[in-house]
């Protein structure tokens, strides 16, 4: 199988896999197709590493929703794809809103895809043939899919658009996540201030690390609102954890020593991470007022132009690019020029945003003539 895909142009991808009771996500299925040929690979039986020599060769991936199957991939075979099609990706550009793989299949092809069952135990043996249908299904047509959403791209001219936007999810960084990035997932934990943030901090990132050692969850490990209960009220002894809510009063008493060493180091020493202490540069008052104006005209340019409105220009990036920020996607390539130019324009004065009748904006030269 590996010998016959290196040599194909393009081949159609996608995985089960779960993850509710490991940290890491346990791969339980990969489903491949190309030409007429289409397996399901068990990586529980087989090895999945020599699969790197397709990955690695000149052969498109064709997934859908690519960005958790490429952290399964990385995990089990060290690498990444070398080219990446994305068709939920490519679909943005063409008028569909982060569409699901049964939409694209109803639409392009006519073809309706049963749910399945969305709780199905991929990790049993042996699979069930109704299990291995719904697998099949959901690479069996991704390859006609692919080849009409390239003609589609490339008649309106966005196929290099939807091919950069391809290989910047590829590039994204993944993995292990940041162990001191973790607490930011706790809602409540990113209000604190002072010592309670720098515990909270340390005591998540402990967590992360201890999760990813032992390949369980982290709420194994210590619930979240246990974390906020240690960082609020900071404790010196098991008799504090355990009057803390959420705290799993079973922890071994070696474990327990190891998150008060911990919590201690954090009062002592509270001054956050490095990457805590830059502080984002805040959008000047002065350009508050026009990131509704502009996310309205955006938002109308997604319309008329057919383009996902989040693959266009987010809010985030409008005030990336008003606050000046380096790597604003607004600055590079095709949105510099649809949408990152005519803002800079817009805020330096040249142009003006103007109604044009129906409730339609459109961004015009400047009269420089006051009505009033």
């Amino acid at each position: 199988m590996i010998a016959a895909l290196v040599g194909q142009p393009a081949y159609a991808l996608d995985t089960e896999f779960h993850r509710e009771k490991t940290y890491f996500p346990k791969l339980a299925l990969v489903q491949l197709a190309w030409e007429d040929e289409l397996v399901l690979v068990d990586p529980l039986a087989v090895d999945l590493a020599p699969f790197r020599a397709v990955l690695e060769s000149n052969a498109t991936t064709v997934i859908h929703a690519a960005d958790q199957d490429l952290e399964v991939l990385l995990l089990a075979c060290g690498t990444l794809p070398t080219n990446l099609f994305d068709t939920q990706i490519a679909a943005g550009f063409v008028g569909m809103s982060t569409p699901s793989l049964a939409t694209l299949y109803e639409k392009f092809l006519g073809v309706r895809v049963g749910k399945g069952d969305r709780l199905t135990d991929w990790l049993q043996r042996p699979l069930t043939e109704d299990q291995l249908n719904y697998a099949a299904t959901d690479v069996i047509h991704l390859l006609e899919i692919h080849a009409m959403l390239t003609e589609d791209l490339r008649s309106r001219g966005r196929l290099q658009w939807a091919l950069d936007e391809c290989e910047n999810s590829r590039l994204r960084s993944r993995g292990q996540r940041d162990p001191d990035e973790a607490y930011r997932r706790i809602k409540e934990a990113r209000q604190l201030r002072g010592k309670a943030r720098s515990v909270a901090q340390a005591v998540a990132a402990w967590r992360e690390r201890r999760a990813a050692e032992l390949d369980i969850p982290v709420r194994y490990v210590l619930s979240d609102i246990a974390v906020l209960g240690i960082a609020q009220r900071p404790p010196q002894s098991r008799r504090d954890l355990e009057k803390i809510r959420g705290f799993d009063r079973g922890l071994r008493e070696d474990v327990v020593v190891q998150l008060l060493d911990i919590v201690g180091r954090a009062i002592t020493d509270p001054d956050p991470a490095p990457s805590e202490t830059v502080a984002s540069v805040p959008l000047d008052r002065d350009l508050r007022p026009a990131v509704a104006l502009i996310s309205a005209w955006v938002s109308q340019m997604a319309r008329d132009l057919e383009i996902d409105s989040t693959l266009l220009a987010t809010r985030g990036d409008l005030e990336a690019l008003l606050g000046d920020a380096p790597d604003a996607r607004l600055r590079l390539g095709w949105r510099a020029q649809l949408v990152g130019d005519p803002i800079r324009r817009l805020v330096s004065g040249e142009v003006a945003v103007a109604f044009a009748g129906n409730g339609e904006l459109v961004i015009e030269e400047r009269s420089h003539r006051p009505v009033i």
